[in-house]
């Protein structure tokens, strides 16, 4: 039994060694693919349309305030409760309008990015079985060193047809 341990544990060893990773930072490669900049324009374009429908909203609010405090005197108790219940409302929608508001801004960015996700994907794929790669991680912030060798973010750009100066290679 002891034997059969240590031979998978040699197995799995060479197994690991065999392997080939590399990595790639996704957001560089996103950050000079042409087509950001009309993804970009249309968040922008959906950013605007829900701060005009927001600022409805809060002018209806205004004008409903306006009305009950120049009528408040000559109100009856039940207009009043009706009014005051009508404000808070508005109010409630507002606030969850402005909560809703930042989730589907997000919502519409994850659309929007997808297929340029999935371009990137698919370059990736490629440039990976062609280099024989078996795992390709994500660079983030916490990677302490990576070999030029193994990054293939630029290989994935020119596979995309981005050209980059050799300044912006080293990076």
């Amino acid at each position: 039994m002891k034997f059969l341990k240590i031979a998978v544990f040699f197995i799995s060893l060479s197994t690991f060694a065999q392997g080939k990773v590399g990595a790639i930072d996704v957001e560089y490669i996103l950050s000079k693919m042409p087509e950001l900049t009309a993804v970009q324009a249309e968040l922008e374009t959906y950013g605007k349309q829900l701060d005009v429908d927001l600022n409805k909203k809060i002018d209806e609010y205004k004008k409903l305030a306006e009305e009950y405090k120049k009528g408040e005197a000559s109100f009856t108790v039940e207009q009043k409760k009706e009014k005051q219940t009508a404000m808070m409302n508005l109010e409630a929608d507002i606030q969850k309008f402005q909560q809703n508001g930042a989730k589907l801004m997000e919502i519409k960015q994850q659309e929007a990015l997808k297929p340029l996700y999935k371009k990137i994907g698919d370059a990736l794929d490629k440039i990976a079985k062609a280099q024989n790669y078996t795992q390709v991680m994500q660079t983030t912030q916490n990677m302490v060193y990576l070999d030029p060798n193994y990054d293939l973010t630029v290989p994935i750009l020119q596979e995309l047809g981005i050209t980059i100066t050799p300044e912006e290679e080293g990076k």
